[in-house]
């Protein structure tokens, strides 16, 4: 019998029936992505194939069907491996916050290129917005004004007094969304004021690190009232991309490949090449410097990874 995968917690996953009922799932065989080593290779949100074992309440997954697209993050244990967050989304949710766990741009540029190159459209979403000072404000509205301008919109909420939590319910409505964000920037109290009646467990952020403490173990997808799932997840750490090469990093931030046409060089990656469209960009200002310098940090991370080295035209 078909079905959707709700929740996965590493050797067990929770399928939901064509029949509605929810099974719990062992997989039967190996499932693969391509040449990509997973940690998990059957997510929340993939569409599977399950034989009901005779007598039991459980199923085993026999068949994966084929995913319309995914987010993967480098294993964090594992390091020559991916971790599958989530298949088959319609958007995509960044939580942030500006303080209480301090904001890390860098990791919003990450995450945006794990969506990016499967065309998910990405909302950032900066929570808490009750707990801010006019400083902190300042720094939200230079972070819409950066992300807007490449066109990623920006939306301030607070789950605490349910500021913009009815525009959240607007975009929510009919689609299948994954939540994804460092830990204490306060996803599940967010699933919590937009669905009522989940009562999902919340933790507040160390006052001894100023980090997020894990709540959410594993990944599970919850229904909406108003039509549509929200796939919670466990907060990520950092997000790594083995499964990339440079050119993949250039031609998914956005502002990079639209300027990277009038570069002089076909393969240039916009380091240290002559008669660089896109260094030019980033000295007039028409290319933030922040989103830049993001992108030279993956870049190197990628070549250390991979030992990867280039020709060159120049």
């Amino acid at each position: 019998m078909k079905g959707i995968v709700t929740k996965s917690t590493g050797k067990w996953y929770i399928v939901k029936l064509e029949d509605e009922r929810l099974i719990r799932c062992r997989i039967k065989g190996k499932f693969r992505l391509g040449k990509l080593k997973l940690t998990n290779p059957i997510a929340v949100g993939d569409l599977v194939f399950v034989n009901l074992e005779k007598g039991l309440e459980t199923g085993m997954i026999s068949k994966l069907y084929p995913r319309s697209n995914y987010v993967l993050r480098q294993s964090t244990r594992r390091k020559h491996f991916m971790h599958l967050i989530a298949a088959n989304i319609d958007q995509a949710f960044i939580i942030v916050t500006i303080r209480e766990p301090m904001l890390k741009p860098g990791f919003i540029d990450r995450f945006l290129l794990s969506t990016e190159s499967h065309n998910i459209p990405t909302y950032i979403i900066v929570n808490k917005a009750d707990i801010y000072s006019e400083d902190d404000m300042n720094i939200q509205k230079g972070l819409a004004s950066l992300y807007e301008e490449v066109g990623y919109k920006t939306i301030l909420v607070s789950a605490l007094d349910g500021e913009g939590i009815e525009n959240l319910k607007s975009l929510l409505k009919d689609k299948t969304t994954l939540l994804s964000g460092h830990s204490g920037v306060g996803k599940s109290s967010l699933i919590n004021a937009i669905q009522n009646g989940l009562e999902i467990e919340t933790r507040q952020v160390s006052e001894y690190s100023g980090k997020g403490i894990h709540t959410t173990t594993f990944s599970q997808m919850y229904e909406l009232d108003n039509g549509g799932n929200i796939i919670d997840t466990p907060g990520i750490k950092e997000m790594g991309f083995i499964n990339m090469n440079p050119m993949d990093v250039a031609h998914n931030f956005r502002e990079i490949f639209d300027r990277s046409e009038h570069c002089k060089y076909g393969n240039c990656m916009h380091i240290n090449e002559p008669q660089c469209a896109v260094k030019e960009s980033v000295e007039s200002g028409s290319i933030n410097i922040l989103r830049y310098q993001s992108y030279l940090s993956i870049l190197e991370d990628i070549m250390e990874q991979n030992s990867w080295e280039r020709e060159t035209d120049w």
